[in-house]
Order: structure tokens, then C-alpha cells, then sequence
């Protein structure tokens, strides 16, 4: 697979929170917002793009799901190299993850989980390299994030995804590509679905199963989440599978490789992705399947690329990524 290096774009600001503490806000040049002036618009904003060294919606005031408060931390407290004996990080944990799932590791403690590893079927290596261990806990390698403890992710330290961009072009009636009449360059749709947790609209994919290679987690993903494949009778299946696995073992380009800016994130457990495009250039594959929602999708539809969109995490960033390589309309 290609990959295409990190664009990152932006700079973060610090403004004072209400209580007197910093409280870290932001702008960008390509935010649709033409002023935030607080953490919460910016958590609450999906096209935000933000340097990968202070991450934004690690840090939202409210744990996502939770009544629970983060600790404010300001833009230049989020380093672990920079001194702040002040930190006094909440401690949260969901009450799904403590109930043990089989997706969920125990509580550090009760377990002695080999960090910075293969540990038996369950991949703790970080594609952004060796993490720091403290007491005993993987450090956020992003920084703080003004909570401690796993939150709603199952995993000490990384937890891996994988995102595949489905895309193709878009066409007229006649089949001739339909071009934007801007930048009269031809517009690419993507496979889209819309999560049931937030309400945003997202790349479909999901968690990386123990033992499971990428390439699998991406099919898997795609086939459950966007064409509703668990739900299908067994000749849909086959149909389903047969049209799948061609596409997805056509060469991919590989668009991301790393830690992700998720709400979820802790100190200690933390968001990492593999976002591949694989691109339906005859429109004749996965593109005369019927998309139909899985269980963790309210909606699937195929959507235009563009750069006004707003989509979940930084999922704007892997689709900019996509349309520039691919010569297309953003």
C-alpha cells in the first residue's frame, strides 16, 4: 500500500477559562467557524483540523457519555516533559468496561499486561512508537488529556481501528463523471454511515479484533457496518462477499497511520487508526450493492467529497487526503 504522509494544518491557542484556570481553545484557518473562543465549540465542531502535538477532543470539558468533568488542561500543559505538580486528573472508567467484557482488559492490578508488545493475541504496540509506562500505566503519547483511567475504550494504552474509504466517482445518467463547477474537477462520493452514539456522520470502521490482521478488519468492517452483511440471506452474503473481496484486494492507498484525536481518549487508553482508501474506478463493483445499516449505523448513504462536510474525529483530514491524490474535486 501507498502511504501519504501527514498534512497537518493549524495551530492551537490558549484562552482563560471562567474559573481562572487555562482553558485550551482554538482556530484554524480551514475551521468553517470563523471564531471559537472556547474547548467545548471545538469539541462540538467536526471540521476542526489540529496539530498532532495538542490534541482537541481528548481534551473536551465533559467526558463523552458521562457526566463526568475533565480536569482542564491548557495548551502548554499538554507535554508530560513540562513540570505541573498541580495535575490532578479525574479518574473515570465506564461502568460497560468494568462489567468485564470480552473486548475489555481488567483493571491494571489484576493483570500484568505486557506494554509496548505483541501480548499474546492483543497487538499494545503503538504505531506512533514506544510509549511511556508510569506507575504501572501507558502514557496518552499525545499528551494529557485531564482524565485518568480507561473510559469508555477496552484497552490499556492503544486501541487499534481500521477505516476503510470506500469511494467512486460520481457519474450522470449517461455514466460520464459529473464535475464540480467550481474547481471543474470530477467529485468523488464515499460510502458514509452515521453513528447511532453521537449522530455524526463517519468513514465506517471499527476495532481491531485480537489477532486479527488489518486487511480483515477493514472488510469485516465495511461488510457489516455499511451493507448490513450479518443480516443478509446466504446468497446476498455470497454476492456481498464475492464483490467485496475484490475491491478490498485491489491495491489500497494507504491515507493514515496513527493516533487519533477521539473524545474517548484517556492518560491511559487512547485511539489509534489505519484509514486505507480503496477506490471503485469502474463504478461496477461495490457500487451496485445496495447500502443498507448495520446495527452501530443509524444511516448509510454515498456522500460527495468536499471540504464543507462534517464528519466525525479527524475523518475530514483522511478524505482531503484522498481527493488530492486522487486529482479530484475538495
Amino acid at each position: 500500500m501507498k502511504t501519504v504522509s501527514r498534512n497537518w494544518v493549524a495551530s492551537v491557542h490558549v484562552a482563560l477559562s471562567l474559573i481562572g484556570l487555562p482553558h485550551p481553545a482554538g482556530t484554524s484557518g480551514i475551521c468553517r467557524k470563523n471564531a471559537i473562543s472556547s474547548i467545548s465549540s471545538l469539541c462540538s465542531s467536526t471540521s476542526v483540523y489540529m496539530s498532532p502535538s495538542a490534541h482537541i477532543k481528548a481534551r473536551c470539558p465533559v467526558y463523552t457519555g458521562s457526566d463526568t468533568s475533565r480536569f482542564p488542561v491548557p495548551d502548554d500543559k499538554v507535554d508530560w516533559e513540562t513540570d505541573w505538580p498541580q495535575y490532578k486528573p479525574v479518574h473515570y472508567t465506564a461502568p460497560t468496561v468494568l462489567k468485564k467484557p470480552v473486548w475489555a482488559d481488567p483493571e491494571i492490578g489484576a493483570f500484568s499486561p505486557q506494554f509496548n508488545s505483541l501480548d499474546g493475541s492483543v497487538d499494545r504496540r503503538s504505531h506512533e512508537g514506544p510509549y511511556r509506562i508510569q506507575n504501572g500505566n501507558p502514557l496518552n503519547p499525545h499528551g494529557r488529556t485531564g482524565l485518568q483511567g480507561r473510559g469508555l475504550l477496552g484497552r490499556w494504552g492503544p486501541n487499534h481501528a481500521a477505516d476503510p474509504i470506500v469511494t467512486r466517482w460520481k457519474r450522470d445518467s449517461s455514466g460520464q463523471r459529473v464535475h464540480h463547477t467550481n474547481s471543474h474537477l470530477p467529485l468523488l462520493q464515499f460510502v458514509s454511515i452515521k453513528r447511532l452514539d453521537c449522530g455524526e456522520w463517519a468513514i465506517p470502521g471499527g476495532m481491531v479484533d485480537p489477532g486479527e490482521c488489518i486487511s480483515q478488519t477493514l472488510q469485516r468492517e465495511f461488510s457489516e457496518e455499511a451493507l448490513n452483511s450479518l443480516q443478509a440471506s446466504p446468497s446476498e452474503r455470497e454476492n456481498i462477499q464475492k464483490r467485496i473481496t475484490e475491491l478490498f484486494n485491489s491495491e489500497g492507498l494507504q491515507v493514515y497511520k496513527g493516533y487519533v484525536d477521539d473524545p474517548r481518549n484517556t492518560d491511559n487508553a487512547w485511539m489509534e487508526t489505519v484509514a486505507v482508501n480503496f477506490h471503485d474506478e469502474s463504478g461496477n463493483s461495490v457500487s451496485e450493492l445496495p447500502l443498507q445499516a448495520g446495527d452501530d449505523a443509524g444511516q448509510v448513504s454515498w456522500i460527495d467529497i468536499d471540504s464543507s462536510l462534517a464528519l466525525y474525529a479527524n475523518h475530514l483530514h483522511f478524505l482531503e487526503t484522498v481527493a488530492k491524490k486522487r486529482n479530484a474535486h475538495w
